[in-house]
């Protein structure tokens, strides 16, 4: 499978701001060829970046800046054929059982073994994912930077990262190890970077998307962790910014997969 994405970012920064950006490809073993290129411009001319390495072949792009800046991210990339599995240590494992900041699944373990009761393994997957498919409504920008699984239960709707993170709570709650996967995802309407979650299920780490807004199989790792504050696309570490354009695009040469949610699926 070749697919193609790209992503562009306009954003201003005060003064004495340092940015990360989470938007290329993760560097994981298996594809055949990967073609990419960055071009970070302010003022007219390109700046210098750093590139440090994350888990699951993340990889995020380290930007300082002294003075306001406006600043213009241009980032294209070609990949040919899967990636290998990811596999994970048994520290990992512990890792994604644990509650965290935006999948509080200590707060959810009544409501997961309620609606869930003594269902394991691929079968308590495909129940989680279509209970959060039908007691969430996706509605843009509903949601807030602070809302985690609990709130976005509470309200009943919200984006992906909502889906993914409530899914997630309620897998933890169950002891399955689940984390949250941002990926382009060729075919999503409307088109943006997504997320989805991922759990760890006789040995293997399986998609779960429950918006059900694009296929799985055609998706592309950019990052992976605990939850939403271990994959934002764009984050401040110290001073600030503001975001004036983002445009992402996703595709695959040839026909897109056709998405059957009750297949186990890898993120490849």
């Amino acid at each position: 499978m070749e697919r193609n994405v790209a992503a562009t970012l306009v954003f201003k920064t005060a003064a004495n701001t340092k940015v990360a950006m989470a938007i290329a490809v993760a560097n994981n073993p298996g594809y055949d060829a990967v073609t990419e290129n960055l071009s970070i411009t302010a003022g007219g001319g390109e700046l210098p970046v750093a590139e440090f390495s994350d888990h699951h072949g993340g990889r995020f792009h380290y930007l300082e800046f002294a003075e306001p800046s406006e600043v213009t991210v241009d980032y294209r990339a070609t990949v040919m054929g899967f990636a290998e599995p990811d596999t994970s240590s048994p520290m990992e494992l512990i890792r994604y059982v644990r509650p965290s900041r935006y999948a509080e699944s200590d707060r959810l373990l009544p409501t997961s073994y309620a609606e869930f009761g003594a269902l394991q393994g691929a079968e308590l997957l495909h129940a989680v994912r279509d209970w959060v498919h039908a007691e969430l409504r996706y509605v843009s920008g509903s949601s807030r930077g602070t809302d985690g699984a609990v709130e976005t239960l509470l309200h009943r709707k919200g984006v992906c990262r909502d889906f993914a993170h409530l899914a997630i709570a309620l897998l933890r709650s169950k002891d399955v190890p689940a984390r949250l996967a941002a990926v382009y995802a060729p075919g999503l309407s409307p088109m943006d970077f997504h997320a989805v979650a991922e759990a760890y299920v006789d040995g293997a780490w399986r998609i779960i998307d429950p918006t059900g807004l694009a296929p799985r199989e055609s998706m592309l790792r950019i990052t992976a962790g605990r939850d939403s504050s271990d994959t934002a696309f764009l984050s401040t570490v110290g001073g600030s910014l503001s975001l004036k354009t983002l445009k992402v695009s996703a595709s695959v040469n040839g026909e897109l997969p056709v998405e059957n949610h009750r297949e186990l699926v890898s993120l490849r």
